[in-house]
């Protein structure tokens, strides 16, 4: 297979040669090698790339048999592989923890070959950090790809792979995949297991998934990670039928709300609010009823929830720090995450009880404004995408609580779903007139990622984006 054939499939396509013998997973490995060393020098997406990745274990006859995949550098990890989280203070760790999320990987036929790149600690929109640099958007260079899993989708969108992990706490999978032109789910709470150390990260807000290029891959996606492991907090309910199988059920008239006005502080960006209009449009046109709705709960209480959940992981860098015999210091956290980390040694334990009470009255606001809906259909992001060097963790011209209140008004659309921990998934259905992508939120009932994947495919077939590709790609690029 050549680089040019390989770049062309996402990643079931791939699968299925390989089921019938026209490729085998260590080519397609040494194929995700070559456009690596192609692209990666100027996007900055894959930290390391395997040395043994075309000797990487994996089931056999899996669903995603013999795929290549990244891992993104935080969340979820393979025992005794690298897991800097984008920070110096985890410079050199590797984890003693094999999560459950790869033993499904492996068990799904998927190889995983490499790392990519996160900013410190996740915590930002932005993909850049003083440990590993700018990471680019294989669309426009000057550009985020967003964050905090911009690397993988960079990555993906560039054709390193069809297929990447991704973790999302606060938009860190729908951000990077509207952004890039990926397909990116943020699963029901619950649906993908956090086990064996991880169950219900960040205070319940954080899930791992995967951004990837089609609905079909997205449906597998589900079928492979979907599970529970002993110990998690809660069991959800189990689909009735595997994912891929609602590919080909028919979609029954939904009610859908649409968001045109904005939720927070921010103004969202013309180009945005008329392609939430015109996917408003489509959904009218496929004999849904549309209807507006307002804003469904607080901005502010949104940033405070943000800032809560990174004042209270200061335990978790302290007894990091420790074990790594290192100290916590503008030698090892960047400026803004040094701040945070300052101001959350002057918050009482008592503060946390606010913050568990703000979670708990945004998810009844938001299911107040929203019972009558199937759906919700909203703008990812407020701008199409933001230059380097601005929103990031290394500008020190911010601080603790001005940082997230940025940080809570861009990401307004976003955040309130890891709260509620309802499934909500940006498709790329759009690009603006300098032709970068604009994604849209789909956002469902919890536990509904069925009628998501069936209303996906609508889209995907009445709007298919699989023709696009960046400037920057492993096939155009000498």
């Amino acid at each position: 297979m050549r680089l040019e054939e390989y770049v062309a499939y996402d990643a079931t396509g791939l699968a299925e040669l390989v089921k019938v013998g026209e490729v085998g997973p260590a080519e397609l490995a040494r194929l995700a090698r070559e456009a690596c060393a192609r692209v990666n020098p100027t996007i900055n997406a894959v930290i390391e790339f395997y040395d043994d990745a075309e000797n990487v274990a994996g089931a056999n006859g899996g669903v995603f048999h013999g795929v290549p995949f990244l891992r993104k550098d935080i969340g979820a990890s393979e025992c005794g592989r690298l897991q800097e989280r984008g920070s110096r203070l985890f410079r050199g760790y590797r984890p003693a923890t094999e999560s459950y999320f790869f033993q499904k990987a492996r068990a799904g036929g998927l190889r995983t070959v490499g790392r990519t790149t996160t900013p410190e600690l996740g915590h930002a929109g932005v993909t850049e950090s003083i440990l590993n640099g700018i990471t680019r958007n294989p669309w426009n260079l000057d550009t985020t790809p967003g964050g905090s899993s911009g690397g993988a989708g960079a990555a993906v969108a560039a054709g390193i792979v069809p297929i990447a992990h991704g973790g999302d706490s606060g938009g860190s999978i729908r951000i990077p995949a509207n952004f890039t032109n990926l397909v990116g789910l943020n699963p029901s709470r619950g649906r993908i297991s956090g086990g064996p150390d991880r169950q219900d990260a960040s205070f319940g807000l954080g899930r791992n998934f995967v951004l990837c290029r089609s609905v079909r891959d997205m449906a597998a996606a589900l079928d492979v990670f979907s599970g529970t492991f002993p110990g998690d907090p809660f069991v959800i309910q189990q689909p009735e039928r595997p994912y891929v199988e609602e590919l080909k059920r028919p979609t029954q008239k939904l009610r859908i709300g649409v968001a045109l006005t904005k939720w927070g502080d921010l103004d969202v960006e013309p180009e945005i609010l008329r392609a939430v209009t015109r996917a408003a449009e489509m959904f009218e046109t496929m004999g849904h009823q549309v209807d507006e709705m307002a804003p469904p709960c607080s901005a502010a209480d949104c940033a405070k929830i943000m800032l809560g959940s990174m004042f209270f992981n200061r335990p978790d860098l302290e007894a990091a720090a420790a074990a790594l015999g290192r100290e916590i210091s503008s030698d090892t956290l960047e400026p803004v995450t040094l701040k945070i980390y300052k101001a959350g040694k002057d918050r009482p334990l008592s503060d946390a009880t606010k913050m568990f009470e703000l979670m708990r009255k945004m998810r009844v606001d938001i299911a107040e404004a929203t019972t009558s809906f199937d759906l919700l259909l909203t703008p990812v992001w407020s701008m199409i995408s933001m230059p380097h060097g601005v929103y990031c963790l290394t500008n020190d011209s911010y601080s603790a609580r001005s940082w997230e209140e940025m940080d809570a008004a861009a990401s307004i659309y976003v955040v309130p779903f890891n709260v509620t921990g309802q499934p909500s998934v940006s498709l790329p259905l759009f690009q603006s007139q300098r032709g970068l992508p604009i994604g849209v939120q789909i956002v469902g009932r919890f536990g509904a990622e069925a009628t998501l994947v069936r209303i996906s495919r609508d889209l995907e077939e009445a709007l298919p984006w699989a023709s696009r590709r960046p400037p920057v790609f492993a096939r155009n690029t000498e």
